[in-house]
C-alpha cells in the first residue's frame, strides 16, 4: 500500500475507534477521553497493531494539544491570568521545585537510582507536570473553568506548560558539570524572555490589525485560515527556539484574547480543536503497552498511588498558603495530582539520553496513563467526597468557606441592594442601580475586582458569596433585593439557597448560565431567572416585531408571557429521562435526599402551595416520585401531595430533620383556621436577651415558636431555654385571629410591624 494512502487508512482508524470509544464512554456515563485513550490502545502497536504509520499519526496528534492549547490561550485572557498570578507564578513555582527536590531526596535515600541525582532530577520533572488537556477538557464539561478551583488549577498548569520548555533545554546538561547546567539554564531564561517580549509587541501592534484584516474581508474560510496559521507559525517558531509547541499555541491564543475578535476566532477554531483533541487523545492511548500493563499491575498501581497522594500533599498546602479557602485548595490537588502528557515528551527524551532504561521508560508510561484514565473519575467524585465530609459534624467548620476576606466600611446595614459578582453583568448592574440613587453592596472573591470597586468606592464585600457569613457581611438579611451574576452554576445554586435561608422572603433575581438551569434555579426559591442569550432574542425580536408595524404594546405582552413561563418555547425540548438525569446530577452539591412521606402525613392531599414547606422548614422540592413510578420534575404550586409519594428535597441537616418532623405532624401544618409568620426581631426590641419560656405567646396568644433561624442556621421547635437574639427570624404559627392580636404586642414592644406576609391555607395576605 502506498505510503500516503497508507497514513490516510490510519488516520480513518483512529478517528473512527475515538468515536467508537468515546460513544461507548458516553453511554457508559463516562468521559470522552476515556474513550479515546482505550481506543488508541486497541488499535496501537501494542494492541492489534493496526496503526502502522505511528510517528506521523503522533506528529499530527500534536494538532490536538496545540489547538486545546490555543483556545485556552483565547479564553483565559491576561486579563483573567493577573486574577491568580500570585498562585500561578509563586505556587506554580514552588510546587515544581517541592516536587524535583522530594523526588531527588527520595532517590537518594532509598537508593532507587544509585548515586545520580541527575536520575532523581529528571524524574521529578516528570512527576511535577500535570495534565492541562485532560484537568481543562474535564472543567470545560462541568462548566468550571472560570469556578476558584478551575482558575487556581490553570493557573498552576499554565506555569507547568511554561517551565517545559526550560526542562527540556536543561536535560541533555543532566550529565554535566555545574557550570554547563548553568549556561543551559541561563540560555532557556533567555530564550523565554526574548520570546515573551515579542509576544507581547506583536499582541500590541501586529496581531489586531491582521485580524481587523482578515474580519474585513467577510470570509468566514479565510478567517480561519488566517488564525490557524497565525496559531501554527507560533507555535513553530517556538518550538525552533528549543521551547515547545504548546507554549507557542497556547501564547498565540493569549494574543488573540485581547482583541474584539476573540469570541469570533473561538467559535471558529472549536471544531478543529475537538477533532484534533481526540486525536491527540487516542495517541496517548497508542503509547501504552496493555499487555505490560496487566503483567506489572500491582507495582503501577503502587506508583499510581503514590504519584496521587504525593502530588496531593505539595499541592494542597501550597495553595492554602496562598491565602485561599481549604475547599478551593483540596480540589485543586486532587484535581492536579495526576502526569500531565507532556512528561510523554520528557520521558521519551531522557530514554534517548540513557537516563531511564527501557523498563523504566514503559513504568512511567503506564503509571501517566493510568492517572490520566483516573483523574475524570476523581474530580467527578469531588461533590459526593464534600457531600460526605460535611455531613460529619467534626469536619464541616474546616471546609465551609464562612470567612469575609475584607469588606468597605461603609457596608449599608438595612433596604439595599446585594449584588453578587462583578463580572461584565454584575458591573453593568450596579452602575443602573446607583443611576437611581439605591445603595449598593457588591460580594465578589476576586482581587483584581475588588480593587475596581476600592477605587470607584462601591461598597462590597470581598469573599465567597456562597458562605453564610459573606452574605450576612453583606447585609443579606436585612436587604431589599439581591442579584446574582456569578459565572458557576454550582456557586449560583448554592448562593440562592443560603441566600434564602438568611431571608426567606428576599426579592431574588438569578442569571441562569444555561438554559437547563432555569427550572432549578426557580425550584429553589428565585423570583425572577434571567437567561442572557434568551433575552437578547426577545429584545431583538421586539425591535423587529415593533418595526414591522405590531402594536408595541401587544408585542411587549407576547414578551412577558415567554418571560413568564419561563422562556419555555424558546428551550430545546429534553426527554422525561434527560430532565431528571440532571435533576439528579445538579442537586448532588445541594444536599438533597429522597425523603417518604410518612402514611397519614396531614400533608397529603395538599397541594405545594398550601404546604409551603421552603416557607416553613427552609427545604426545597425540586421532584415527586409516585407510588406508581410517575416521576414530576419541578412540581409547580399546585401539585398536591400524594399517599405513598417520595420526595427528593435539598436542604441543611437541620432544615431536613425540621421537614421530618412537619410531615409527621408534630409541628404546625397551615390549614384553613392556621397560620404561620416570620417575625425578624430587631436591635431595639425589649424581648431580646429573654428566653422563649418568658415570651409566654403560647399562654397568652396560643401562638407557639416553631423555628428560628440564627446565622443561617434552622433550629428546629426550639427549647424555651433559648434566648432571643438581634436579628433572629422567628417563625410563629397559630390561629389567623390569635395572629392578629400578637401583632399588637410585637408593635408596642419592639415598635415595629410583619413586614413578611403570612402563609395561610391556599392564600398569602399581610397583617
Amino acid at each position: 500500500m502506498q505510503e500516503d494512502f497508507r497514513l490516510i487508512v490510519d488516520l480513518v482508524s483512529v478517528f473512527a475507534v475515538a468515536a467508537c470509544g468515546g460513544l461507548l464512554a458516553a453511554l457508559l456515563k463516562q468521559p470522552v477521553l476515556l474513550g479515546y485513550i482505550i481506543g488508541g490502545m486497541v488499535v496501537g502497536p501494542s494492541g492489534l497493531g493496526l496503526i502502522k504509520e505511528v510517528v506521523q499519526v503522533e506528529t499530527l496528534a500534536q494538532f490536538g494539544v496545540a489547538f486545546l492549547l490555543f483556545a485556552l490561550g483565547v479564553e483565559f485572557s491576561l486579563a483573567e491570568l493577573k486574577k491568580v498570578k500570585a498562585i500561578a507564578i509563586g505556587g506554580g513555582t514552588l510546587q515544581i521545585a517541592l516536587t524535583i527536590l522530594i523526588t531527588v531526596l527520595v532517590c537518594g535515600i532509598t537508593g532507587a537510582w544509585g548515586s545520580l541525582p541527575a536520575k532523581g532530577v529528571f524524574l521529578g520533572s516528570i512527576l511535577s507536570l500535570s495534565s492541562t488537556a485532560v484537568v481543562l477538557k474535564c472543567l470545560m464539561e462541568r462548566n468550571e473553568t472560570e469556578t476558584p478551583h478551575g482558575q487556581v488549577m490553570l493557573g498552576i498548569l499554565v506555569v507547568q506548560d511554561l517551565a517545559l520548555g526550560l526542562m527540556l533545554a536543561v536535560l541533555p546538561a543532566l550529565h554535566e558539570p555545574a557550570d554547563v547546567l548553568g549556561i543551559a539554564v541561563l540560555t532557556a531564561l533567555v530564550r523565554i524572555g526574548l520570546f515573551a517580549a515579542g509576544a507581547i509587541v506583536a499582541g500590541i501592534w501586529l496581531i489586531p490589525p491582521l485580524l481587523r484584516l482578515l474580519a474585513r474581508t467577510e470570509s468566514r474560510e479565510l478567517f480561519l485560515l488566517g488564525v490557524v496559521t497565525l496559531c501554527l507559525c507560533i507555535a513553530l517558531l517556538t518550538e525552533y527556539l528549543g521551547l515547545s509547541i504548546e507554549m507557542g499555541a497556547f501564547v498565540a491564543g493569549l494574543m488573540i484574547s485581547e482583541v474584539e475578535y476573540a469570541d469570533e476566532t473561538l467559535t471558529i477554531v472549536e471544531p478543529l480543536r475537538d477533532i484534533f483533541a481526540s486525536l491527540f487523545f487516542a495517541a496517548i492511548g497508542m503509547l501504552i503497552d496493555p499487555v505490560f500493563l496487566w503483567n506489572n499491575l500491582e507495582l503501577i498501581l503502587g506508583l499510581v498511588a503514590l504519584v496521587f497522594v504525593g502530588k496531593f500533599l505539595i499541592i494542597t498546602p501550597l495553595v492554602k498558603l496562598f491565602g485561599y479557602p481549604l475547599k478551593t485548595a483540596l480540589i485543586a490537588g486532587l484535581g492536579l495530582a495526576q502526569i500531565g502528557e507532556f512528561s510523554f515528551v520528557l520521558a521519551s527524551e531522557g530514554q534517548a539520553l540513557g537516563l531511564v532504561s527501557r523498563r523504566i521508560y514503559l513504568l512511567i508510561l503506564g503509571t501517566t496513563a493510568v492517572t490520566l484514565m483516573l483523574t475524570p473519575f476523581v474530580l467527578r467524585l469531588v461533590p459526593f467526597l464534600f457531600d460526605f465530609a460535611e455531613s460529619m459534624p467534626w469536619l464541616k467548620p474546616y471546609l465551609v468557606e464562612d470567612q469575609a476576606r475584607d469588606f468597605s466600611e461603609d457596608v449599608p446595614l438595612k433596604d439595599h441592594i446585594v449584588v453578587c459578582g462583578y463580572g461584565r453583568i454584575g458591573k453593568n448592574l450596579v452602575k443602573l442601580l446607583q443611576r437611581h440613587q439605591l445603595p449598593v453592596v457588591v460580594i465578589d472573591q476576586s482581587e483584581s475586582r475588588v480593587q475596581q470597586l476600592r477605587d470607584a468606592g462601591i461598597p462590597y464585600v470581598y469573599g465567597n458569596g456562597v458562605s453564610f457569613h459573606v452574605l450576612e457581611t453583606a447585609g443579606v438579611n436585612h436587604a431589599k433585593g439581591m442579584a446574582i451574576a456569578l459565572p458557576d452554576p454550582a456557586s449560583i445554586r448554592l448562593c440562592l439557597k443560603r441566600a434564602l435561608e438568611l431571608s426567606p422572603e428576599l426579592d431574588l433575581v438569578v442569571r441562569a448560565t444555561q438554559d437547563k438551569n432555569i427550572e432549578v434555579l426557580y425550584q429553589l426559591g428565585a423570583r425572577e431567572v434571567v437567561q442572557p442569550e434568551f433575552e437578547a432574542s426577545l429584545e431583538m425580536a421586539t425591535y423587529l416585531l415593533t418595526g414591522v408595524g405590531l402594536s408595541p404594546e401587544v408585542v411587549q405582552q407576547q414578551m412577558q408571557e415567554i418571560r413568564k413561563d419561563h422562556y419555555l418555547e424558546l428551550r430545546p425540548e429534553c426527554s422525561a429521562a434527560e430532565v431528571s438525569e440532571y435533576l439528579q446530577q445538579v442537586t448532588r452539591d445541594l444536599n438533597r435526599r429522597w425523603y417518604d412521606l410518612p402514611s397519614g402525613s396531614p400533608l397529603i392531599g395538599m397541594s405545594l402551595e398550601e404546604a409551603d414547606m421552603r416557607y416553613l422548614t427552609g427545604v426545597s422540592l425540586m421532584a415527586i416520585r409516585r407510588s406508581h413510578g410517575e416521576e414530576i420534575d419541578y412540581p409547580n404550586s399546585q401539585t398536591q401531595l400524594e399517599e405513598g409519594d417520595r420526595l427528593l428535597v435539598v436542604g441543611e441537616s437541620e432544615e431536613l430533620a425540621a421537614l421530618a418532623e412537619f410531615a409527621q405532624g408534630q409541628v404546625a401544618v397551615p390549614n384553613k383556621n392556621n397560620a404561620c409568620q416570620w417575625v425578624t426581631l430587631q436591635a431595639d426590641c425589649p424581648i431580646l436577651g429573654k428566653n422563649l419560656a418568658d415570651l409566654t405567646t403560647d399562654e397568652q396568644y396560643g401562638v407557639k415558636v416553631q423555628a428560628i433561624r440564627r446565622d443561617g442556621k434552622f433550629i428546629r421547635f426550639p427549647h424555651g431555654s433559648i434566648d432571643l437574639k438581634t436579628g433572629d427570624q422567628v417563625l410563629l404559627c397559630g390561629s389567623l385571629s390569635s395572629l392578629n392580636q400578637l401583632q399588637q404586642f410585637f408593635i408596642g414592644a419592639c415598635g415595629l410591624s410583619l413586614a413578611l406576609p403570612m402563609v395561610k391555607f391556599g392564600e398569602v395576605e399581610s397583617i
